[in-house]
């Protein structure tokens, strides 16, 4: 029986997720798929694969919310795809976009009321939240459980996107794309693309302050010392 490959996107927030999905959903119609869990606080592994075995038509998944150990299921041959970003950009971004979003949750409510300063000091004083603090080493660490610290975790969770996937750079789109290109085309020799940018937030009207800017470094060293090792890993 031939074995079923699947794409699956770990879109994470404000790290050009939307762009990625916009060509994969190009590319595969309804094929691609995009589903939402439970991630409060635990694994969600179990519901990801019920997901993937009970769609066995899709091609491209894409969820921002996929947390644990990377799926397997039976017979499908899953390729990870996740972008990271610099850090501080990052958080400049995800403030300008809950600022804009015509929503009424507890961030959109936030970045509306407060300048990026007191956003950025006010999730960095909430219990748990991870938005302003290494978000991108914690959502890698959760792929791989167990003992070691959070750092040594998401690194070796970068080896096994490498070996199994592929790692994008935000800051390097399009040769991201590219390699995803390279990787997947002996399996789908009809995948095309072109550069695309969508979901993008214009960060000019809020500059970071050198105060903040100190703030947000050191709170954000593993996260730096992370996208720093993934450069390295993609030889970019």
């Amino acid at each position: 029986m031939q074995k079923r490959t699947i794409i699956f996107h770990y879109h994470l927030f404000k790290n050009a997720g939307t762009s990625v999905d916009r060509i994969l959903k190009r590319n595969f119609g309804e094929r691609w798929v995009t589903a939402e869990f439970d991630s409060a606080g635990h694994t969600n592994t179990k519901a990801v694969e019920a997901w993937i075995a009970a769609t066995p038509d899709a091609v491209a998944y894409s969820t921002h919310t996929a947390q644990g150990p990377q799926p397997q299921v039976e017979g499908v041959d899953i390729i990870p795809v996740l972008f990271l970003r610099d850090p501080i950009s990052r958080i400049q971004s995800a403030y300008r976009f809950e600022k804009k979003q015509p929503v009424d949750t507890w961030g959109a409510n936030l970045a509306k009321t407060h300048d990026l300063s007191g956003y950025v000091e006010t999730r960095l004083a909430r219990k748990g939240d991870r938005q302003c603090r290494n978000f991108q080493t914690a959502r890698l660490a959760a792929l791989v459980p167990g003992p070691g610290s959070e750092v040594d975790r998401a690194l070796r969770a970068l080896e096994v996107l490498q070996a199994r996937g592929v790692i994008g750079l935000v800051d390097d789109f399009d040769a991201s794309i590219e390699r995803l290109f390279q990787r997947i085309q002996p399996v789908f020799p009809e995948f095309s693309w072109k550069s695309v940018k969508a979901n993008v937030s214009d960060d000019s009207g809020d500059p970071i302050g050198p105060d903040l800017q100190r703030l947000l470094v050191a709170q954000n060293q593993a996260d730096i010392a992370v996208l720093s090792v993934a450069r390295q890993l993609i030889g970019a």
